[in-house]
């Protein structure tokens, strides 16, 4: 693990913490969410706070510097099962993940009825 991506994990063990502060919940839960999966190699259940858009049955995370993070990764190719806390809402769905031409990552998760 490099030094960006311990950076990251301590600062996402922080904010997730926050996220479920009730008055910060109602705050960020319109925006920020709570992405669970389990890591393609590891087996193991991860969950991480991310910036969510929703349009419709589809939840939209834009993935910020993505060539310094490997959680995207996991919806490459095939896709995979995830959850999602947003705004106190809990949401399962679809997720794969794509490049475009500029490089930009976006993960979109076509949520379950």
């Amino acid at each position: 693990m490099n030094t960006f991506q311990k950076s990251a994990a301590a600062f996402n063990k922080v904010f997730m913490v926050l996220m479920k502060a009730p008055v910060l919940d109602r705050v960020l839960g319109r925006s920020m969410g709570i992405l669970t999966y389990t890591g393609r190699k590891s087996g193991k259940k991860i969950s991480l706070p991310v910036a969510i858009s929703r349009k419709g049955d589809h939840l939209k995370i834009g993935v910020a510097i993505p060539d310094k993070k490997n959680w995207w990764r996991n919806f490459m190719n095939d896709g995979s099962r995830v959850d999602v806390d947003l705004g106190g809402v809990r949401y399962t769905g679809f997720a794969k993940a794509t490049r475009d031409d500029r490089g930009r990552v976006f993960v979109d998760i076509a949520v379950d009825h």
